[in-house]
């Protein structure tokens, strides 16, 4: 797309001038210090700190019920901070010790009552009436509007249902005003300005929808059209407008799709418009695609252009993955894309109605002159800005244009506040348009300059650092987890298990000293969805095998240890290649024979490579001997070399990751290794030895001993030539496991080291002032992900009192909300559990839990999927569980959560703290002081504040303690230190009275 001419340039900045001389000495009212609302955008601007805390305590003040509540949070958020915050907040922080006194009281209901007018700032009404009301007054002050119902974080369908009843609601209540409202600018019938609808509403999809996610794009869009079909046909009916607003990132195809398929089922209903994003680097090929399908089906369209709301969101999801950014990284980029989209959107007129959504100046002159020397008819274009914003550039712009309409967020206070914040956010930004120009007094000439030029002067300015390099390898990131927005990626995973489908079921053998070793004894590994269905007849190692494969390692490991550590490092940088070429086809069979969903099978592949990434570069700088103090005349220095044979025991629930995981680290400390992986999941086993092959591992450094642990299992364990022993598995087993390694056998020439991570019992607190959005999604996700069957799975919620009934609820209708099926399927949220035998485990505890507790959600699959015989156990949630249940104190390893009430912190730390585990944890609180009591009293190994307790990265070096296990922190900078034995080799470097002179001995001096 062509960018607006450069001959343009002195018309859009004379129009611009024009444009602030119509609004002199006139500042929105957001930034009038006259009022208490000015005051704190001021003292923001002026102090990020105090920026911070108080956008956050807008945020969580609908939470704040009571009095005590309040009192609380403004002293956690504002005792202590310096002089330049507001009287009455700096007031309130100190006089909380008269939490009761009448002038606490008063304080209090002077800070709600101030911030809550902050928000009925932006929010045109929190009821249909108080709406319609404020609709009333804007057309007569000649306004246009457009409606958006605040609300759109759903976490089940019944509150998708609520959000679209919301609509129905207002939109009923304005149908009754409708016929009393003359148009405006001389309009006829139902048109304001002569053709545009009177009624006018934006629509977020995802609210109305409360399962969409990209990675199901199809069942998105079905589900965005059933619930928002309704309001559209409402608003049709009303000879309305309805724009269908863009989102995060993730719902852009499901969006665009959902404006098409509604578009094409009402051809002659032309009212229907949909947004794009400047911001977005992707936004001309955007509007030029759907410009020209518009085209193809020869259907008129209307775009509204915004520069984009979720910039801080996009930017930071993307760094915390490590995919590309995909908004433009330059606030004048944005302006460039706006200016350069919308002249496209003018030139195609005749097609595609145009809203210009902005409150930049120089952006609006730029539309104006755009249109003006395209000759767009004036029905064509309108200009919208948002309700309580800018007031002066919204008088200025009806002053020339005429059309204008007003984004006009309408509901609660609940979720207004969030609204709110992110308004806030916006009207501080150092780059701000609106801050730049009523706050900051900027230049004029530099506000209507070329976003071309601010761009240039921004790169020149810029610091620019290459990424940090230790020891010649870049520094080490975590492998990105799948990006369902790519249609690539969610294409992989069909073509990958369509592949591996084609060619299972074949004969699985052993690994030993670099060959293959069949044996008479097999055992079947099935899909866990349709066990009828075989991915392997795999075959299983006895006594003799198990010797074999020790004997090998033992003879390996006399060169082994002796290669240099960079070369085995190497090794292990050659496996993570290739998992990086192979990783859907290593993700496609974890999803059929375990059962993992896409996104944990993709993420289980991804975690094994961070695993070989990482640990080859700790070996790089473990393995440089270091120098041991610096007495003159002697040369001491420490190293390491590997302790021996390591026998790893792997599990079946991240069968890429702990395996891989504990292989390599054993490998590459100079260990060799035999791994016995678990039954269920031999086969995602068997293909780490073809990593292995491909990274050019010597024979017998690396041996597959499948067997069956009651035949197999504790001759490993015993056998007098092993000398370390990874284990991950279940309490009972890894207990036993130390208790046999702990006994000296015939022949034995070492103490075996025990490695042993066991499992938790792993409790999530929500604390009174929780972000629900957050914390009922975060615990479905930590406690259902992969069935619940993680050792960081959430198994207990413990809730505090006073939101008990809030939590609980939308807790259960979101649990009663999600799909479950084959995990194959990405729609379904859940899936089997691994096998028969887990299948009966959990079905046990299922019972016990129903026996201890009131069963508030208890979910089966479908008779037809029953009828498949696949390992499918009921997602199940009780209530009225007290630390001393079973189901409190016993690891379930399936679907089963336990919620649990506690009166206040104290209890819930009780609570939290009460089993014999210490693994995970996860505390959702916008309390500073919960949050820091929390981080000391919450004692587990692995603590997440504000996140779900599952999904640890390298950056989360994972372990815990108690029974949770013994050994340190896989992932982390001592773990290597368990598979190797330190070294200190000492030299006399003098000769008859002479040393060698170093440059740093300070005895010289």
């Amino acid at each position: 797309m062509s960018a607006t001419p450069t001959s343009l340039d002195p018309r859009i900045i004379a129009r611009g001038r024009e444009f602030f001389s119509s609004i002199s000495g006139e500042s929105p009212s957001v930034f009038n210090k006259g009022w208490w609302t000015g005051k704190v955008m001021d003292w923001a601007m002026k102090n990020e700190d105090f920026k911070v805390q108080m956008f956050r305590f807008v945020d969580v003040l609908p939470y704040l019920s009571t009095s005590e509540s309040l009192s609380r949070h403004i002293e956690e958020y504002f005792a202590g901070e310096d002089s330049n915050i507001p009287d009455v907040l700096k007031w309130g922080a100190t006089k909380t010790k008269f939490g009761g006194g009448l002038v606490a009281k008063v304080l209090h209901k002077t800070i709600r009552s101030n911030i809550e007018s902050m928000a009925r700032q932006f929010i045109i009404g929190q009821e249909a009436r108080e709406a319609v009301k404020g609709i009333k007054k804007l057309r007569k002050d000649g306004f246009a509007f457009v409606l958006d119902l605040l609300g759109e974080a759903t976490v089940s369908e019944e509150e998708s249902a609520a959000y679209r009843d919301g609509y129905l609601e207002v939109l009923d209540a304005i149908h009754k005003e409708l016929d009393k409202w003359t148009p405006l600018d001389g309009g006829e019938g139902d048109l304001d300005w002569g053709n545009a609808p009177k009624v006018n509403v934006a629509v977020k999809p995802s609210a109305f929808y409360s399962q969409s996610k990209p990675v199901d794009p199809e069942g998105t869009v079905d589900g965005m059209v059933h619930s928002i079909e309704p309001v559209y046909r409402k608003v049709m009916e009303m000879g309305g407008f309805m724009c269908i607003d863009m989102e995060q990132l993730k719902y852009k195809e499901a969006t665009v799709e959902l404006y098409k398929r509604l578009r094409l089922k009402y051809p002659d209903y032309p009212h229907l418009g949909i947004v794009f994003q400047a911001y977005l680097k992707t936004v001309d090929e955007d509007v030029r695609l759907l410009i020209d399908w518009a085209r193809e089906v020869n259907l008129p369209i209307s775009i509204r252009l915004v520069k984009g709301a979720y910039w801080d969101y996009e930017t930071v999801l993307a760094k915390q993955n490590d995919w590309p950014v995909p908004v433009w990284t330059h606030k004048p980029e944005s302006d460039m894309a706006h200016e350069r989209v919308a002249r496209y959107i003018l030139e195609n007129h005749d097609i595609c109605h145009f809203a210009c959504a902005s409150h930049n100046i120089r952006t609006i002159s730029a539309v104006m002159e755009n249109a003006a020397e395209l000759n767009v008819p004036e029905d064509r274009y309108e200009f919208q800005v948002l309700y309580g914003m800018a007031e002066p550039v919204r008088k200025g712009l009806k002053n020339v244009a005429k059309r204008v309409r007003l984004y006009c967020p309408y509901g609660d206070l609940l979720p207004g506040m969030a609204y709110l914040v992110r308004r806030l956010l916006e009207n501080t930004a150092n780059e701000s348009f609106l801050k730049q120009t009523f706050a900051d007094e900027a230049d004029m000439d530099r506000l209507l300059e070329n976003p071309q030029e601010t761009l240039r002067r921004q790169l020149e300015n810029a610091c620019r650092t290459e990424p940090a390099e230790r020891d010649g390898l870049p520094r080490f990131r975590n492998f990105p987890p799948s990006d369902f927005t790519v249609p690539a990626e969610r294409e992989a995973f069909p073509a990958s298990i369509a592949r591996l489908r084609a060619a299972m079921g074949q004969q699985v053998p052993l690994y030993i000293n670099g060959q293959d070793v069949v044996t008479d004894d097999t055992l079947d590994s099935y899909n866990p969805a349709n066990p009828a269905e075989v991915i392997g007849s795999v075959c299983q190692a006895g006594v003799a095998e198990v010797d074999a494969a020790v004997e090998a390692a033992r003879e390996a490991y006399l060169s082994w240890r002796d290669v240099l550590p960079e070369e085995r490092a190497g090794i292990l940088l050659k496996a993570a290649a290739h998992l990086k070429a192979n990783i859907h086809d290593m993700a496609a069979l974890q999803v059929l024979e375990v059962g993992k969903q896409w996104d944990q099978a993709q993420a289980d592949v991804g975690e094994a490579i961070d695993f070989l990434e990482y640990y080859a570069r700790e070996m790089i700088r473990l393995g440089k001997p270091r120098r041991m103090g610096r007495a003159p005349g002697e040369m001491s220095h420490l190293f390491y070399q590997g302790k021996g044979v390591a026998a790893v025991i792997a599990p079946w629930n991240f069968p890429m990751a702990i395996s891989v995981g504990m292989v390599s680290a054993a490998i590459v400390c100079g260990n060799p290794v035999v791994y016995k992986p678990a039954g269920a999941s031999s086969c995602v086993g068997r293909a780490i030895v073809d990593m292995w092959k491909a990274a050019g591992l010597p024979n017998g450094v690396f041996n597959y001993c499948p067997g069956r642990g009651s035949v197999m299992g504790d001759h490993l364990v015993d056998h007098p030539d092993v000398a370390v022993i990874a284990f991950t598995g279940s309490m009972e087993v890894g207990l036993r496991i130390q208790e046999r390694a702990a006994v000296v056998q015939p022949g034995q020439q070492q103490c075996k080291r025990v490695i042993a991570e066991m499992g938790g019992k792993n409790a999530t607190i929500i604390d009174d002032d929780a972000d629900l959005d957050e914390a009922v999604l975060g615990v479905l996700y930590s406690a259902f992900g992969f069935q619940g069957q993680k050792c960081s799975a959430c198994s207990r919620v413990i809730v505090l009192d006073a939101i008990y009934d809030r939590f609980v609820g939308r807790l259960t209708r979101a649990a009663k909300s999600i799909r479950l099926g084959p995990s194959e399927n990405p729609a379904n949220y859940m899936g089997p559990v691994v096998d028969k035998g887990a299948q009966e485990n959990v079905l046990r505890y299922v019972r016990i839990a129903e026996e201890e507790g009131r069963v508030l959600v208890k979910r089966n699959v479908s008779d037809d999927l029953k009828a498949t015989g696949g390992c499918y156990v009921p997602l199940t949630i009780v209530e009225n569980i007290t630390k001393e249940h079973r189901i409190a104190q016993e690891e379930v390893f399936g679907p089963v959560l336990a919620v649990m009430r506690a009166k206040d912190m104290d209890e819930a730390l009780d609570i939290a703290n009460s089993t014999r585990f210490a693994l995970t944890g996860a505390v959702y609180s916008r309390s500073p002081h919960n949050l820091e009591r929390a981080s000391r009293e919450f004692r587990v190994g692995n603590l997440y504040l504000n996140k779900h307790s599952v999904g640890a990265l390298e950056r989360h070096a994972f372990g815990g303690f108690k029974m949770s296990g013994v050994g340190s922190k896989s992932g982390g900078p001592d773990y290597l230190l368990q598979f190797m034995d330190p070294r200190i080799v000492c030299e006399n470097t003098m000769r008859r009275g002479f040393a060698p002179i170093e440059e740093d001995d300070d005895w010289l001096s």
